[in-house]
């Protein structure tokens, strides 16, 4: 958050400074318009109200999520090909939204409106989707037993789910970005905490996701659809109110328009300026005084991409508009220049992470599809409902997350001196490791239970009952994408919120979500043509039913695909440069240095 600077001097104080501890006053405002003390907002005593909703809302999503592509294969009975690509596109959907509700709420609307209006909207769809399963007209069928069910449920269903999709694009990103936003980068505690607070973030997440695919299924499976639908309407509508009675507590960053006006600008800038010659000296560039940036913070000027540069670069004619008044279509500044190089250079990474979203996709989608037709009893009773066996990747992940905030961090800060541990981007490649090791592991296992199909199938058998395979063969493959994910998704979270430009928070977490979404839609683009190919040549991969399909060779391909896609991000990631921060700590005892502050 930006803090009041006395003409740029470092350790400058006022009288409110030191009656506050030398906390400073944030320039962002309350919902009422007023500049809060410091001290009485934000931090964990703000991020706890928002990371109560987001565990919520996880609750909610994977609840409804992890069980979706039974629900269409056994109340809409669709064929898996089918199921699997209308789950990756409500995925897509869902998780591409997000851009614009960014975009809605970084330049017009604000976080805090956004959350507030598309948890409504979110709230809309839950309760469309409640009264589609207890309104007798609106219900998927009138009889016991149908294969047919009624077009106006598929209608009111479809409807529901896409409005979700709609809360979602509003939600997921302000929310984030609004709970990050609680803590200070220019205040070496809070940036300490903020890195934790993403940590927490995710355990608080994952604690919804495993209720979800645990409790909420479990539901859905053995008590009905209609009552786990009502649970999540219950659980939403009590978490928006809570999220309310938090407000005295936030710190609310005021719109600052279209964030996207001054990469145009610089652009534009850089083009008109093209003939010119680079300064001999960086500091020859324009930018503006430390005192007058009023929100966001300065960066220093970097080598890379220095076409851009020329859009600083001062003329005769811009000393004199300078006068009267700088025309950013002429004459950008270091930081616009700066941001736009981010964003260019953010471009390699977030590609190699579509492939990430990819293999994300078949956990959702055949993994759960696997499991219902493998053996999952536990004793000689109780049996787990498909989606539960995805909830051992969700422990594994809790796991990972607080191993790594609470011994992984430390050892590594000690003996590196870098307060964050591993740096974002060796984290992110870390996790890259373990989707290609999860899916050589899955083609494995589905080998497996394709041989034991073919044994009952030659023993005159029922290949539409359980298999003698118990479903927990599918542990390490869930477990290992967890621990992928304790690593990658915590660190693309906080790579695209740190790395972005302040004006851009919410789009950042957007750009994350966008990823996964692409991944989804390629995962349905894949499945499309390689049903294509494999049926031209042969027998296709992709049977109307599993036990018919050979998901075991789709699996290898997606293993060469996840190692080519580690090697191009370690080509990337080596030759990335971290966004660097003239940092601007105004408390009374700050640190000495260069005033540099490296985001990594």
């Amino acid at each position: 958050m930006e803090q009041e600077i006395q003409k740029g001097n470092i350790g400058e104080t006022n009288k409110a400074d030191d009656q506050e501890d030398n906390w400073v006053r944030d320039l962002s405002v309350d919902h009422k318009g007023n500049v809060p003390l410091r001290a009485s907002t934000g931090a964990w005593r703000a991020s706890l109200f928002i990371i109560t909703i987001e565990f919520s809302e996880r609750l909610t999503y994977f609840g409804i999520a992890m069980n979706l592509i039974i629900y269409l294969t056994k109340v809409l009975h669709q064929d898996l090909k089918t199921a699997a690509k209308n789950v990756n596109y409500w995925f897509g959907v869902t998780t591409m939204m997000p851009l614009f509700g960014a975009f809605l709420a970084d330049a017009y609307f604000g976080r805090f409106f956004m959350i507030m209006h598309s948890s409504i909207i979110y709230l809309m769809g839950l309760s469309l989707l409640t009264m589609s399963e207890f309104i007798p007209s609106l219900k998927p069928c009138n009889v016991e037993n149908c294969s047919h069910p009624v077009k106006v449920h598929k209608v009111v269903f479809f409807v529901a789910m896409y409005f979700l999709s709609l809360g979602t694009g509003g939600h997921k990103p302000s929310l984030q970005s609004f709970g990050a936003d609680q803590f200070d980068d220019n205040h070496l505690e809070e940036r300490k905490q903020k890195s934790s607070f993403f940590n927490w973030w995710n355990f608080a997440l994952c604690s919804g996701l495993l209720l979800g695919s645990t409790v909420i299924v479990y539901v859905q499976d053995h008590v009905g659809w209609g009552v786990a639908d009502l649970i999540l309407t219950l659980n939403m509508g009590v978490a928006i109110i809570v999220f309310y009675l938090g407000n005295p507590f936030y710190r609310y960053r005021v719109p600052e328009g279209s964030p996207f006006m001054p990469l145009f600008q610089v652009l534009i800038a850089a083009v008109i300026k093209r003939n010119l010659p680079h300064p001999s000296n960086p500091d020859l560039l324009y930018e503006i005084p430390i005192s007058q940036k009023v929100q966001g913070r300065l960066l220093f000027h970097t080598n890379s991409l220095r076409f851009l540069d020329k859009a600083a670069i001062v003329e005769n004619d811009d000393i004199l508009r300078q006068e009267r008044k700088q025309n950013p279509w002429t004459l950008a500044t270091v930081t616009m220049v700066e941001e736009t190089k981010l964003l260019i250079n953010m471009s390699p990474i977030w590609l190699t992470s579509v492939i990430f979203g990819v293999c994300l996709a078949q956990a959702s989608t055949f993994f759960i599809k696997q499991s219902s037709t493998m053996d999952r009893k536990i004793g000689s009773r109780f049996e787990i409902p498909p989606a539960t066996i995805s909830s051992l990747g969700i422990v594994a992940m809790l796991l990972s997350v607080a191993l790594y905030e609470k011994i992984t961090v430390p050892v590594i800060r000690k003996a590196t001196g870098n307060e964050r541990g591993l740096k974002i981007l060796q984290r992110i490649g870390v996790g890259m490791i373990f989707p290609a090791l999860a899916m050589a592991i899955s083609a494995l296992v589905e080998r497996k239970r394709l041989r034991i199909v073919e044994k009952e199938l030659a023993q005159g058998g029922n290949t539409g009952q359980s298999l003698p395979m118990s479903v927990f063969w599918l542990a390490p493959q869930f477990i290992i994408l967890g621990i992928g994910d304790s690593f990658s998704v915590v660190g693309l979270q906080e790579y695209f919120y740190r790395e972005v430009p302040d004006s851009m928070r919410s789009l950042g977490v957007s750009f994350y979500l966008s990823a996964i979404g692409v991944g989804n839609f390629i995962s349905s683009f894949l499945i499309t043509i390689v049903a294509h190919i494999t049926g031209k040549f042969g027998t296709s991969w992709f049977s109307k039913e599993l036990n018919s399909s050979r998901l075991d060779k789709f699996y290898w391909l997606m293993t060469a695909i996840s190692i080519l896609n580690l090697c191009m991000y370690l080509f990337f990631a080596k030759r990335y440069s971290y966004k660097s921060v003239k940092r601007n700590l105004m408390v009374a005892k700050c640190q000495e240095g260069d005033g540099r502050e490296s985001m990594a």
